[in-house]
Parts: structure tokens; sequence; C-alpha cells
């Protein structure tokens, strides 16, 4: 940043994500969510530096080999990553469209790149695509300016379904959606990993979540502060980190109590845990970060439940992407 400083948007994050599984990615705007999946797929800004794995495994690779998406180059990233192995519903969908071109034609490019689809068939096939994300046929031919938020939020939704990647981000997808719209776009998404493909799930809906995922991880201050089953995390028990915690009880549907204060700057973050200073739990070993055991980084943690046991050869140091 200027003046030489550092500013740590992700740091140690840790997990795995199997075919046919839906992983939930929550948290407070600015934890470091989007910075992420940019990371995933090599669509961070030039100032960015990462560090550590993110392997993307497919069926035909050996155990421990595949791509390696935080060290691969741009050609490779481009030429058979994106959109091939791994698919984008980008957060700011407006920006990812080209101004001067129709959604037909983003469409019937895409499936002509990634599907091999003929000439003959494009028009056809761009209606069938357009349908999985509930876009409507009649707006094909409107230009990026011309859609309202949803509408070029359903159009990157259909972009990114058409070459059936094994691994799919999908950043805030039900963005600008109403409800039946919200819940049609995830069940749609959904079947994706049915089908035996991967998804993260970038999301700010809590019940969007619940409605398809198998585990949720919880986002703070730029780190992975708890992962947990969604039937645990959504269910009696609930949530182990009291900042998951925090956020059900800000449901409408529930306690409608926000969490307290506000999140920290990541240039400026407290001593040990980022999140002690808004915590009603917080003692003086809270002065040191706590690590992500037993599936909560939280040194005052509610009880422990069993967890789904990681993948073998998961380390603290990856971002690993099984698909």
């Amino acid at each position: 940043m200027r003046g030489g400083r550092h500013i740590a948007a992700v740091t140690d994050v840790s997990f795995d994500l199997a075919a046919g599984e839906c992983l939930a990615l929550v948290g407070e705007s600015g934890c470091g969510k989007s910075v992420l999946a940019s990371a995933l797929l090599g669509l961070l800004p030039g100032n960015a530096r990462t560090a550590g794995t993110a392997l993307l495994t497919g069926p035909d690779d050996t155990p421990g080999t595949g791509i390696d998406l935080l060290a691969a180059d741009e050609r490779t990233l481009a030429r058979r990553v994106r959109g091939r192995r791994a698919g984008l519903v980008p957060q700011s969908p407006a920006a990812h469209l080209t101004p001067v071109r129709t959604v037909r034609a983003h469409l019937e490019e895409t499936l002509r790149e990634l599907t091999g689809t003929r000439r003959a068939a494009l028009r056809e096939a761009a209606v069938a695509a357009a349908g999985r994300a509930s876009y409507p046929a009649g707006l094909l031919d409107h230009h990026p300016h011309e859609l309202s938020g949803g509408q070029a939020q359903r159009a990157a939704t259909a972009l990114a379904l058409v070459g059936d990647a094994p691994l799919l981000l999908a950043d805030e997808p039900t963005t600008g959606l109403d409800r039946d719209l919200v819940e049609r776009t995830v069940d749609e998404l959904r079947r994706h990993a049915d089908e035996g493909r991967a998804l993260l799930l970038i999301t700010h809906d809590l019940a969007a979540a619940e409605r398809v995922a198998d585990r949720v991880a919880v986002m703070y201050a730029g780190r992975v502060v708890e992962v947990a089953t969604a039937d645990r995390f959504f269910g009696a028990e609930g949530p182990r980190h009291p900042y998951a915690r925090g956020l059900l009880a800000a449901l409408p549907e529930r306690d409608f109590t926000p969490v307290p204060g506000l999140p920290p700057e990541l240039g400026a973050l407290p001593e040990g845990c980022a999140f002690a200073p808004r915590c009603a739990r917080r003692t003086d070993t809270c002065r040191t970060v706590p690590p992500l055991t037993g599936g909560a980084a939280c040194h005052h943690p509610w009880p422990a439940a069993p967890q789904r046991a990681s993948s073998p050869g998961t380390t603290a140091a990856e971002e690993t992407a099984r698909a």
C-alpha cells in the first residue's frame, strides 16, 4: 500500500472442498471472502502477493497432484482453469460484462469456447443457458447497461454455469434478487454440486447458506474462525465461535440482536484475537491469536461436537479445493 505498508487481507486460511459438496463462506463485508476467491483464480490486483498452496485436482489426477492455483501462470489460468476447471460468479457482475456486447453474445461465445456448440445451435443453446439462471429470454439482446442489478447477476450466473466446471466459486450470487429468485438460484447452484461438482458459496445470506450448504466456514478480519457442518451451525447446538453465534443472533427470524461494535481495519488489527474487543467472553488469554482447533479459532468457544474430518494431507498452510 502507500507508504510501503503491507496489509494481510487473508491470513492462514485452510479448507478442503470435495466433489459433490457445497461450502458456504460467510462473514461481514471486508473480512476477506472475495479476496480469497480472487486469489484462487489469479484475479488479484498487481500489488497483491500470495503464499501457500491452493491445489485443484480432478478425477484423472493422482493424489497430491493437480494445478496449484497460486503458483500457476496467467496462461495456465486463462487456458486451463477459468471457465473450464473453475467457474466464477463475480460479486460485481456489471463490471465483468463487456459493455458493448449483448448478453446473448456473451453466452454464445462462452458456449462456443467451452462446450464446442456449433453455430447453428448457438441461439437455442443460449436460451437454455439463460434459463438455468432464471434469466429472461426476452432480455438476451440487452446490453449490460440496460439491465437491473438482479438481471446482471442472473446473466453472470448463467455464464458461470455454461462450462459445468468441476469447481464453482459463487461470490454473492443472490445480490439484488427477491426471495423467490434467491431460492431458485441457490437451488440451481446446489444441483451443480449434486451432479458431482464442488461449490464454494460466498454469501451474506445465511438463509441461502442454510438452504444449500453442507458445511459453513466463517471469516472474520481475514481469518477463518470457524468451520462446521451446516446441521451443527444452524441447528440447536449452534456455532462454537462467539462471532459466528452473533451472526446468527442478528437475523430477524432469530434474536434480531446485532453484534456490538464494528469490524477492525485490516491495517490496524488489535493484539491477539481480532474479535476480542467486541466479545463478551474475552479474557487476558485473548491477547494471543487463537489457532483453529476443534473447528473454532477461539480461546473460549462453546462446547465442542464431533466435526467432519479433514482430508488427508491438508495442512494449515494449504488452501485446497478438490473437485
